[in-house]
């Protein structure tokens, strides 16, 4: 018993402390790595009081997906965090009383929070023969509360959608398959037989280009050079019929 007391101070201490280097460090890589280190001790932290579920939980989803995440996004992104400080002191004043705000409502719920008489003796009772904390939380998930939580799962799925389509751009510069051009086109203008000899190869300038007539009006084609080989743009003319 003792020693999950030593652990528990241990965890709790290392906790804080990264949790304080999270919002003070100046490179936001170091933030994000000391954020992966919050989760870890968190997860010791469940581990002790017997939650093997949450714990494994916050390793899992938070560390290995959007922890990690966090960091690929920081480091991909150029981001110029020089420039993002400039605008700290403007913004002080209203922060300020927006963190005032936040602690004020804190104090009047911690100086309203109430412990039951009970809550010791529940906390020290021993779960049920053969349930393991993940069966427990799941009965009691998926029973009690199953409206809650398909309704927070149907409220992700929506943000989900929600998020798809406001970033989704339909890139008009992008090649896209038109079947019914396809379906009217003449087999004898888009498809050639070569009789090549055994051995002979295919020199680089007997490669049959699709005819610039045949794409569609307007479009911008890229076909390669007779002699360099390189890629051209070539504006198409359109087809009359």
């Amino acid at each position: 018993m003792i020693f999950a007391h030593i652990f528990f101070y241990v965890f709790a201490i290392i906790l804080v402390a990264s949790a304080v280097m999270v919002v003070t460090a100046r490179n936001p890589v170091h933030s994000v790595l000391f954020l992966i280190l919050c989760f870890f001790n968190a997860a010791g932290l469940f581990l002790i009081a017997g939650a093997e579920f949450l714990a494994f939980i916050l390793l899992i989803v938070y560390v290995g997906a959007v922890a990690v995440l966090f960091l690929f996004v920081v480091m991909m992104l150029d981001i110029d965090f020089s420039e993002l400080r400039a605008g700290v002191q403007r913004y002080a004043p209203i922060g300020g009383v927006i963190g005032a705000i936040l602690f004020l409502e804190l104090v009047l719920v911690l100086g309203g929070w109430k412990v039951s008489p009970l809550a010791a003796g529940l906390r020290l009772t021993p779960m049920g023969y053969g349930i393991s904390n993940t069966d427990a939380i799941g009965r009691v998930l998926y029973t009690q509360y199953a409206f809650l939580f398909e309704t927070a799962s149907l409220v992700l799925m929506v943000a989900m959608i929600g998020a798809i389509v406001l970033t989704h751009r339909d890139r008009r510069r992008s090649k896209s398959q038109v079947i019914a051009q396809q379906n009217a086109r003449n087999p004898a203008d888009t498809l050639a037989m070569i009789d090549v000899a055994v051995g002979a190869g295919v020199k680089a300038a007997d490669i049959r280009r699709p005819d610039p007539a045949l794409e569609r009006p307007g479009e911008v084609v890229v076909l390669p050079d007779e002699e360099t080989h390189e890629p051209v743009l070539v504006a198409p003319e359109p087809r009359s019929h």
